[in-house]
């Protein structure tokens, strides 16, 4: 089997699992700026191929979708792969390393929070789920984005 192949099957699939849980793809620079400028709340999940981000972080982000207290949009830049859209994003995470899987949630372009690698890898799901609950009780509009 070629390995690029491999690859590029094993990222798509990654992509896809956030498409489907009903997340908008940012991949570009000005998309990222686009939504991000946009008045309300955001949660970013930065996606990655690694364990933690298919085993605790993706399912975590399709649970939120159904949460009842919710940001107004549910965005995903992936990293290592739409390298440029990432390190956009990022700088709005300002007082946050790069953190590859992690989750930001925003209000009007400002990062209120922010749950990192070590936060998710070696950690149970629910605990990751906690944690946004939490934040989504904190910033969040009930029933936003129904």
């Amino acid at each position: 089997m070629d390995f690029n192949f491999f690859v590029n099957d094993v990222v798509q699939g990654a992509r896809q699992e956030m498409v489907e849980s009903g997340y908008t793809q940012l991949t570009t620079p000005e998309e990222v700026d686009q939504a991000l400028q946009q008045k309300g709340t955001a949660l970013v999940m930065i996606n990655s191929v690694c364990g933690c981000a298919g085993g605790i972080a993706r399912p975590t982000a399709a649970y939120m979708k159904n949460y009842e207290t919710r940001p107004d949009q549910f965005l995903t830049v992936f990293a290592g792969q739409d390298k440029e859209a990432t390190a956009k994003a990022r700088e709005y995470f300002t007082g946050f390393a790069p953190s590859s899987p992690s989750f930001a949630l925003l209000k009007d372009g400002k990062i209120e929070m922010m749950v990192e690698r070590h936060e998710i890898e070696g950690h149970e799901p629910i605990e990751v789920v906690q944690k946004l609950e939490k934040a989504f009780d904190q910033y969040c509009q009930t029933g936003a984005n129904s």
